[in-house]
């Protein structure tokens, strides 16, 4: 795809992904004009994760879904949704805010596994009834993909951005899949904690 410069970008300590929705809180005037210049022209900007070890070159673009409330001092709370993943290709320092020339990522061609959708559809299901008590509705399932599974779970942001930088729907499912599976694994051991916490700390044999 070709290059697209002067593209907003919104260094955080958070992930985004395709669908998700993330509240935004905007204080600083770089961001502030940000923003107001993508409501202005109903752009999209880029969160880019800021991780410990410096700005990652993959991020996902954004779209404002929602303005929640401005502020009489110019602070805005919003809702973005993310929309693409993107490929940072060089930082501009020109513009009143973070901006750089990015590469909007597209999957390569594929024949879909059925079996890593089938394992991602069924462990996704399994961790919604496990951590709602509410029995999912599984043509519903069937037909989300990986990020719209990953995006209403609370992930580590490495493994997050691990879907991110992933250029196959297959691979993202076989990931998410086994991220579901350990969530399930860590959801059972606070419920045995709790009920134990609940006993005393005592296993009572009947």
């Amino acid at each position: 795809m070709p290059l697209v410069r002067d593209f907003p970008l919104f260094p955080l300590g958070l992930v985004a992904l395709p669908t998700e929705l993330v509240p935004l809180h905007i204080f600083e005037d770089r961001y502030k004009t940000m923003i107001g210049r993508c409501l202005e022209e109903n752009s999209e900007f880029g969160i880019v994760w800021m991780a410990e070890d410096g700005l990652r070159p993959i991020g996902c673009a954004c779209e404002i879904a929602e303005v929640i409330e401005r502020m009489e001092d110019g602070r805005i709370n919003l809702i973005a949704r993310g929309t693409r993943p993107f490929r940072i290709e060089a930082r501009q320092e020109e513009l009143p805010y973070p901006a750089g020339t990015v590469e909007f990522l597209e999957d390569r061609t594929e024949t879909p596994d059925a079996d890593a959708a089938s394992d991602a559809h069924e462990a996704y299901a399994e961790l919604v009834n496990e951590a709602t008590d509410r029995t999912p509705d599984m043509d519903e399932i069937g037909a989300m993909t990986a990020y719209q599974m990953a995006a209403t779970v609370e992930f580590g942001l490495d493994a997050k951005q691990g879907l991110l930088d992933l250029r196959s729907e297959s691979a993202r499912l076989r990931l998410v899949a086994r991220l579901f599976r350990a969530a399930i694994k860590r959801l059972d051991f606070v419920n045995r904690a709790q009920a134990r916490a609940r006993s005393n700390g005592r296993v009572h044999f009947q």
